[in-house]
């Protein structure tokens, strides 16, 4: 299990409180213990205070230590209630990755081992991915991914609310990943802002997943309730800045004292209404929703729906910025060096040098007019001789040109004419919804030097997760559709679908659409029989080989439809 995978890592999400940060920012074994994680779990704050029963001590390690001879410590991240929490180096495989260690003989060894093999067994690639879980002189140690590039929510927060765009996005993705989790008997217990993180490309990951509460013995007879909860509070979070209950956590303040929850669009102006009412459906409120009349969302699956239903919220248009006025330079030839002239005195324009007076200028002349010469002679001589021979054809006896109007040259087998795109969007229904939106246009822009690309998966399949992801093209109208030619990056497989042609708009459910074509290649022309759509949906069904960072991408670099 320790080689699953070879993506980078993040760090654990550990301590919670403001006074537990400070002991967890105390001098460790090494001299080094950073806490970038906070939030305000009072039971927690008691935690920090004691152990479980004797043995149960943080592991006196330090930086350099190794572990199984492979994963190398460097700094102590947290040290809370019997376990710590490293940032290392795996390396055998030279990458940073995540540990965490407690004793073998910790009340709660047995249950994190537990949770660790249940989350790496799911291998959805949407949550930080537990690498390896062991039990090895006298330790307990799990190994997870390590994301360089990636930002918690609490420091994403700490600037101002999302976008209604950036928090659709989130919502979506992790409502989406935590059902999944759940439909293989996983929670997590623990989904707050330190959890959630974003990476540079723009998708959401969660960490921890099973494995945070079973190092702090946090458990719940509902936990798809919990998880719910805690998702709607970081919609709600992402909304308004505010976290949604009377205490501070996470650097956010809590709401005012004595006015119960109250929907993210009565707190800041300009919230998302669909967005607010989303929140409220999610989080326990007593029925003080904004959309009272809307059942609460119990489950990530219910949660999950409840976002399909809603109006898509489209990503910004880009704000264009304009070009800066040219400006001319101070510099001129020639003039390096010297003193700048003095305003309004008249400089004399130097006359420029007659060219090629030299010797060597005359002889270059001479040289150039003389292959000129040969040239004209040798082109000349060329040309009258290709008319002399046209001329001796033509005067053969028995051969005669006639031209009755009858004997028409043959013509160019007519090909199709081609239809323009007017529109595409992703689509990807058996996932977060979105896929990868802003490069859309790509596909349709008489380039293939640009493309369209997936998000990346474990393997071609998908990561088995989904059938499959695509784009729907309208054509504007209906047409016959003769000719559906897609040009990818690496061979891929590939399905063309159509809607029906008596569809008033573009239909958002895949068994809206037909099979009519498939094909696998890196050039695939695909031809249905007798076609009449007006929106057609290119189908990715299996992805390239894998790349050289052990991922599976597919990409659609150009498009081009015929009648």
């Amino acid at each position: 299990m320790a080689e699953r995978s070879t993506a980078a890592v993040d760090v654990a999400d550990n301590s919670d409180d403001t006074s537990l940060t400070a002991k967890a920012d105390q001098s460790t074994a090494d001299g080094v213990a950073k806490n970038r994680e906070r939030d305000t779990d009072s039971d927690e704050v008691q935690e920090s205070t004691r152990t479980d029963g004797p043995g149960t001590s943080p592991p006196e390690l330090h930086s350099g230590h190794k572990l199984a001879r492979r994963y190398r410590l460097e700094e102590c991240v947290t040290r809370l209630d019997g376990f710590s929490s490293w940032r290392a180096v795996d390396e055998k495989l030279r990458r940073a990755v995540g540990v965490h260690i407690l004793p073998a003989d910790h009340s709660r060894a047995r249950s994190v081992l537990a949770a660790a093999r249940s989350s790496a067994l799911l291998g959805d690639p949407r949550f930080v991915q537990v690498l390896d879980a062991v039990e090895e002189n006298d330790l307990v140690y799990v190994v997870h991914e390590w994301l360089p590039d990636a930002t918690e929510l609490t420091p994403l927060l700490a600037s101002g609310p999302l976008e209604p765009y950036d928090a659709y996005q989130m919502v979506s993705q992790i409502s989406s990943a935590m059902a999944a989790a759940h439909r293989e008997g996983l929670a997590h217990l623990r989904l707050d802002p330190n959890a959630v993180l974003r990476t540079s490309t723009g998708q959401w990951r969660i960490r921890g997943l099973a494995v945070n509460a079973a190092l702090r013995g946090v458990t719940t007879d509902t936990p798809q309730r919990t998880d719910t909860e805690a998702i709607g509070a970081l919609l709600y979070a992402a909304l308004t800045q505010r976290w949604p209950y009377e205490s501070d956590a996470y650097g956010l303040s809590g709401l005012p004292k004595d006015i119960g929850l109250i929907a993210p669009d009565q707190v800041r102006a300009g919230v998302h209404r669909g967005l607010s009412e989303l929140s409220m459906r999610a989080l326990v409120n007593d029925g003080a929703t904004a959309s009272r009349h809307e059942s609460p969302c119990t489950t990530p699956e219910e949660l999950v729906k409840a976002i399909g239903e809603m109006p898509r919220i489209r990503p910004p248009e880009p704000a264009f910025t304009a070009p800066p006025e040219y400006q001319r330079t101070t510099y001129q030839q020639g003039t390096y060096g010297r003193q700048a002239p003095r305003l309004g005195a008249t400089q004399p324009v130097p006359a420029p040098p007659p060219p090629l007076q030299s010797r060597t200028g005359k002889a270059l002349k001479w040289a150039v007019s003389a292959l000129l010469i040969a040239a004209l002679g040798l082109g000349s001589w060329q040309l009258a001789d290709a008319l002399m021979d046209q001329g001796a054809k033509n005067e053969e006896p028995g051969q005669t040109q006639t031209n009755d109007g009858n004997d028409k040259s043959p013509k160019k087998p007519a090909g199709g004419k081609p239809i323009a795109i007017s529109g595409a969007r992703d689509f990807d229904p058996f996932g977060d919804q979105t896929e990868k939106p802003s490069d859309v246009g790509k596909v349709y822009d008489s380039s293939t030097a640009s493309y369209w690309q997936t998000d990346y998966y474990l393997s071609s399949d998908f990561g088995r997760l989904k059938s499959g992801v695509g784009i729907i093209l309208d054509l504007g109208k209906v047409q016959q559709v003769g000719k559906v030619k897609v040009t990818f990056v690496g061979d891929t497989s590939v399905e063309l679908r159509s809607a029906s042609a008596d569809a008033d708009s573009e239909p958002t459910s895949f068994d809206a659409y037909t099979k009519v074509a498939e094909g696998t290649g890196t050039t695939v022309e695909l031809k249905p029989k007798s076609l009449k759509s007006r929106y057609l949906l290119v189908w990715l069904t299996e992805l390239p080989t894998q790349a050289d960072d052990g991922k599976w991408r597919g990409r659609v670099a150009d498009i081009k439809v015929t009648s």
